[in-house]
């Protein structure tokens, strides 16, 4: 396989004929899928998600696409072409285009509708393009070929992008449910005609090229859905990604059936149902939909609420059910409340949180790991294969997957008879050739993540991040102390005073007379910079909490002179 090395500098001038592949986001994390095409010195751009944070990444709000390598080539970018409405392939959109506002957008109805409707926001109103599968567009010296996909959102896409230098099949997300809710699958018959006239280069999902098998279909949820409605004795609360329109009429029709109202709850599920109703994908019975204050109203057992949270964040509508901050729903016993989606890696943690406080509560919880109550967006190993077997590119390159999963996905590509050293593996910023027919990494450019603070962008580095978690983890301990300015010596203090560290008051007066006895021996030895003797400080508190405590909190000393 050819790999990618730290040690890569820039990438040189792109040869003549050639087309250059650079990914800004989307390799090694879930999220923040981003790749750059460049051809005759022309770009396109393939997706421009956001990744959410972590614990690892306090304060943060969204993780963005480093757009650095882009801000001096704005004229260059032929168009944004977006597979999908997800939020990891499409929040970033907004700051790229506030960058430069009419760079075009192409991508299928339902998509262009969730993008316009976060620009309108932003009072940006773009210049799209709307396609569907089986459309070609040339866009400057690309020529897009639209194929449909089956993913968890309506209206999904793979793109083929053609120029002179070779074919390359981007999949986007995808999965083959040979029986999806819509009736529209994995155009596979497309892709193979495709593959029959040559495919030099294919970008392939690898979410789940770990995961044996072939995907459940979704018309499996609705049975389950039903039972669950059937045996629920109070409210019954389904929690959901906000664009996942197949799993939401998979509860109205069951409300429906049931003799339940629902209600939607949050921000975004309003937006993004209203959306889907407005352009068809999504059927409401007359009637079925109620607002909250009609909730109230309504016996427990004729109530269905369908809520953002089910990835466990704090501030969604079922996060602040299950801490009691929700201003209309308090959890009670006998509420039954249903996760309808799976668990995006990193957020395993949060969401158990949550499973356990309605728990607590008295709520039923049910989930995937209790029933069949989700399935995957993303093609298992044995639909990976299938494809790779269907289209059979010359190159191949994984995408969209942490780094185990773009091994599996590169192993499957060696199984299924692509020669290894064909197997591109990558990282954000790697940037890959094909000339020649030959895929291959040439250098690195800067992919760093770019932090979204509140409004500040870019504004919070890892040293930052690093000074939030030790507040988080050891607190914060200020030190202050007056010096002589003439001889050094200590004439005032020393005073120390700590947040989030102990609730003692009395807790720092042993570190008092050490700090007096380094600042004293510093004044004999000479030094007097105040730069310096905050430096013994931190040092002598930091040791001395470091004996006692074994704790490491952020230690601030000031040094004033008189």
């Amino acid at each position: 396989m050819t790999e990618a090395h730290a040690e890569l500098g820039p990438p040189p001038p792109l040869p003549k004929g050639g087309l250059r592949v650079t990914p800004l986001g989307g390799l090694g994390a879930i999220g923040r899928n981003m790749t750059v095409f460049e051809f005759d010195g022309k770009l396109l751009i393939v997706d421009c998600g956001v990744l959410f944070p972590d614990v690892d990444q306090p304060g943060v709000d969204l993780i963005l696409p480093d757009f650095s390598t882009l801000l001096d080539r704005l004229g260059d970018i032929q168009a944004i072409v977006l597979t999908h409405g997800h939020e990891d392939h499409i929040g970033a959109v907004p700051y790229l285009l506030a960058h430069k506002n009419d760079i075009p957008l192409v991508g299928s109805k339902f998509t262009l509708a969730l993008v316009e409707a976060k620009l309108a926001e932003r009072r940006i109103t773009p210049y799209t393009l709307t396609v569907t599968e089986g459309d070609q567009e040339r866009l400057g010296p690309f020529t897009c070929e639209f194929f449909a996909v089956n993913h968890s959102i309506p209206d999904a896409l793979a793109v083929a992008i053609k120029t002179d230098a070779g074919v390359v099949l981007h999949t986007g997300d995808f999965k083959m449910d040979q029986l999806p809710l819509d009736g529209r699958i994995t155009d596979l018959a497309g892709m193979a005609r495709l593959g029959s006239e040559g495919v030099d280069l294919l970008l392939s999902d690898s979410t789940n090229a770990e995961v044996p098998g072939f995907v459940t279909p979704e018309r499996q949820i609705g049975p389950v859905l039903d039972n669950i409605f059937r045996d629920a004795k109070g409210r019954i609360i389904v929690a959901s990604f906000a664009s996942h329109v197949h799993r939401v009429q998979q509860v109205l029709d069951s409300a429906q059936s049931h003799g339940r109202k629902v209600a939607l709850i949050g921000r975004s599920m309003l937006r993004n149902m209203g959306i889907a109703r407005d352009l068809g994908f999504l059927k409401i019975p007359q009637g079925l939909l109620v607002t909250m204050d009609e909730i109230r109203e309504l016996r427990p057992d004729q109530i269905v609420l369908m809520s953002t949270g089910s990835q466990g964040e704090p501030m969604s509508a079922l996060g602040r059910m299950a801490t009691g901050d929700h201003r209309h729903v308090t959890m009670e016993p006998g509420d039954t409340v249903v996760l309808a989606s799976s668990l995006v890696p990193g957020n395993e943690t949060a969401v158990f949180r949550v499973i356990n406080q309605l728990s607590r509560a008295g709520a039923i919880v049910v989930h995937k790991d209790v029933a069949k109550v989700h399935v995957s967006g993303h093609a298992p190993a044995g639909e990976l294969l299938y494809l790779l077997n269907t289209v059979k590119p010359t190159n191949m390159m994984p995408v969209h997957g942490e780094w185990r999963h773009l091994r599996a996905h590169a192993r499957l590509a060696i199984d299924s008879g692509i020669p290894a050293d064909r197997v591109v593996l990558c990282e954000d910023g790697d940037v890959v050739d094909l000339v020649n027919g030959r895929a291959k990494v040439v250098g690195h450019v800067k992919a760093r993540y770019v932090y979204v603070d509140g409004l500040a962008i870019g504004d919070v580095g890892e040293s930052l991040l690093t000074e939030r978690k030790m507040l988080g983890d050891g607190g914060f301990i200020s030190a202050t102390v007056v010096v002589d300015s003439v001889t050094g010596k200590v004439v005032g203090g020393p005073m120390v005073s700590a947040k989030g560290f102990s609730d003692d008051p009395a807790a720092f007066n042993p570190v008092l007379p050490l700090i007096t006895e380094a600042l004293d021996r510093a004044a004999a030895d000479g030094i007097g910079d105040p730069h310096q003797l905050q430096q013994i400080m931190r040092r002598t508190v930091g040791r001395w909490v470091n004996d006692k405590y074994r704790r490491r909190p952020m230690i601030v000393p000031t040094v004033v002179e008189v």
